[in-house]
Order: C-alpha cells, then structure tokens, then sequence
C-alpha cells in the first residue's frame, strides 16, 4: 500500500422542491491509482430534468476533455456551448460548472465558469491562487472563464458549490438580503473545521449543504450542491480473512492483525478468527447485544485491542450487495452495518486473503483460484475502488 497522500473527493446534494432530477451534477474520477483527480460541478440552466440533461453533458464533456489534454479550455468551453440542447421557454442552452484537475506533486488548476468562486482552505485560513487568468471565447462574449492555479499542500480543503448554496435564503431581509453568499459559506466550513480538525471531505459536504438547505424554512427553493476535496494521511483499514496456505505463516498473518488496533482490523471469518485465537492468547466476545443487532445474521465480535470479528463470505457478500446498491449502514444487521461503517471510515483498504481452500465454500469441480472467498473479495475490492473511490490493495497468502 503507498504511502502517498489520499485525495478524498465527496460531495453531498439536494434537488429543488417539487422537481424530480437534481438540476446540478457532479462529476468525480481518479486516474494514475488515485494520484490524479478530476471533478466537475455543474449546474444547468433552470432546474428538473432539463437542467439535469445539460449538467450532466457538461459535467461529462468536461472531464474527458480533461483526461485528453488535447483541446484548451476556450475550444472546449465553445464545444459544450454548442453541444447543448436549446431550453425550450429561453432559447439558449447554457451550464455553468466549477473543474478541478489536479495531481499529486504539482499544481492543481481550477476552472470556473457562473459558478460561485471555490474556496481553498489550509487548516481554517483561506489560501490564495498562485495565479489567474481570465478567458472570454468570440464564440460566446457573454460568458468568461476562470481559470487560476493553485498549490495543495496535505490537509488542505478544496470547496466547490453551485449557486444554491450561496444564494440560499436570498430576498428573505437582513443580513440575507442577498443570499448566504461566499462569505457565509466559508465562515460555516472554518467553523466546523474548528469543532473538528479532522472533518472528512464527505462530512464537511454534509454540514454546509445542510445548512444552506435549512436556512430559511421550506426546504430547498433551488438545486444544492456542495463538492469538497480534502488531502490528507490516508485512513488504513486492513481486513483479513481466510487461513494462509501454510501453516507456518499463521504467527505472521495473526501480527498483520495486530498491528493497527480494532477500530481499524477487520477479520472476516471463523477459521480465520480461531487462528487468530491461537496466536494471541485472546478470545473473542460476543455480547447479547450483538447477537440482538445481527437478527438473522452471525453476530459480530471483538477481539479486544486487535480486531473487529465477523463471519465469512455470507456477511461478505451481503456487504458487496449493499455497497454495490449505493446502501447506508443505517437499518442494515449488526455485522454489515459494522462493515459498511469501517469502510466509510477508511480512505484505504488492504485485503490480506488466505489461500487454503475451504472446503465448506469449494464446489468439487471448480478451480482452486475461483473459490467463493477470493472471487468474492475480489468484487468487494472492484466496488470499494470503482465506485467510493478507496485505495484498495489484495495480497494473498
């Protein structure tokens, strides 16, 4: 596993009242195993469906014009202008849309078209942009881009939102008069860095989406969108399941357990949770309590100071489903919502899969290297790195 440092890329979301599609779309892809990131955040004229349609064409366009590298931003600016589809009640087609794109080692570059100005954040004081430039197409005179290097340093915050957030609570009177506005934005981000120096990008999303959701009453009067991007140490999580194929390499497999404490070990299965037992000279405990919260599920179980303990492939797969489902910890059994909360939690996750064959999971006529564990974790690893954008690695033993 690399020690280089995680970019987390979250972004939490809220559609207009009374509209069945989100009118602002988000954008995310890591490239070069996590070193390179590529976000969009754009928002389409008006809201419901046809707003959605040319977000998500923007957002789209955007980032594989990116990827490429082959067209600059005033020819690909003019390209997704023209590729829109007309509104229909204001005959234009129009998206605007915050890019990140930025790889670790050097200077990112953000540009920005209508949206409100990103905020950078090292620690809760804002940084400056190395510097700007400002680019406006013969094509389409009315609309400038944006466009300014930065420099990234581990821990800092990149905030990017569409013009929901900060117009929220727009024309209500006082100091609201004309919206929340960036100021306010920045102001809720520093404070709840403050309150919590080590808020994830997912949870800082969160807390200013919400808050420009509720502040008026009525729910949301517009699309809201908050994207943050935060670098930081990654978070290991090391899960184990399964015996090595030789004997001999159970005291090792038992210290890899060992070595990063309960709240970030996870040991999937009974063979290998006895191995574990063997090792360490401790037992596992299981609580009424946990047997209550897994229901029709084998209860999980702590070993204490090494791991969090749970059975096999069926909580496995079950956890798979969920994930690949887009489903929350929240109402799911003990032992899954367990799993699932410890992956939220983790920006990297090392598989360590022993080899012996089990032969309680083990169809006699199909191969060794397709045994229900490994293909099972194998597809867990494929979810957590395709679709939540973890570090993942899998060695066998």
């Amino acid at each position: 596993m690399t020690d280089d440092p995680f970019i987390e890329a979250e972004y939490c979301q809220f559609t207009k009242n009374g509209q069945a599609a989100c009118g602002d779309n988000v954008q995310i892809m890591k490239l070069d195993d996590g070193r390179r990131l590529l976000a969009a955040v754009c928002d389409g004229l008006g809201s419901g469906v046809k707003a959605n349609v040319m977000a998500n064409m923007t957002g789209v366009m955007s980032l594989r014009f990116l990827e490429s590298g082959i067209v600059d931003i005033r020819e690909g600016m003019e390209i997704i202008m023209d590729s829109l589809p007309m509104c229909s009640v204001r005959k234009i087609s129009y998206s605007t849309f915050s890019l990140l794109d930025w790889r670790l080692g050097e200077l990112g570059r953000i540009i920005e078209m209508g949206n409100p100005a990103y905020i950078h954040l090292r620690g809760t004081e804002e940084v400056q942009c190395v510097c700007e430039r400002k680019i406006v197409s013969k094509h389409w005179p009315d609309r400038e881009v944006r466009e300014a290097d930065i420099d990234i340093s581990t821990g800092d915050r990149i905030i990017l939102c569409s013009d929901g957030v900060t117009q929220a609570g727009l024309g209500s009177g006082g100091d609201l008069a004309f919206g929340w506005r960036r100021r306010g934005v920045l102001a809720c981000a520093q404070d709840a860095i403050r309150a919590n120096p080590d808020i994830s990008a997912k949870e800082l999303a969160r807390v200013i989406a919400e808050r420009a959701r509720d502040i008026v009453p009525g729910g949301c009067l517009d699309d809201i969108t908050c994207f943050v991007c935060y670098l930081r140490k990654p978070r290991l999580m090391r899960v184990l399941s399964g015996p090595p194929f030789y004997k001999e390499r159970d005291a090792e497999f038992a210290s890899l357990a060992k070595a990063l404490g309960e709240e970030h070990t996870l040991v999937c299965g009974g063979t290998t949770a006895n191995i574990l037992e063997r090792e360490l000279g401790r037992r596992i405990e299981i609580s009424m309590d946990d047997i209550r919260k897994a229901g029709k599920m084998p209860p999980a179980g702590t070993l204490r100071g090494v791991a969090k303990v749970t059975e096999g492939v069926l909580t496995l797969t079950r956890v798979t489903e969920e994930l690949d489902d887009g489903n929350s910890a929240e109402g799911q059994p003990g032992p899954v919502s367990l799993i699932l909360q410890m992956f939220d939690a983790h920006d990297a996750v090392e598989f360590l899969v022993g080899t012996m064959v089990n032969e309680m999971h083990q169809e006699p006529s199909m191969p060794q290297d397709l045994d229900i564990r490994r293909t099972a974790i194998r597809r867990l690893a494929n979810i957590l790195r395709r679709q939540y954008r973890k570090r993942v690695s899998v060695k066998f033993f």
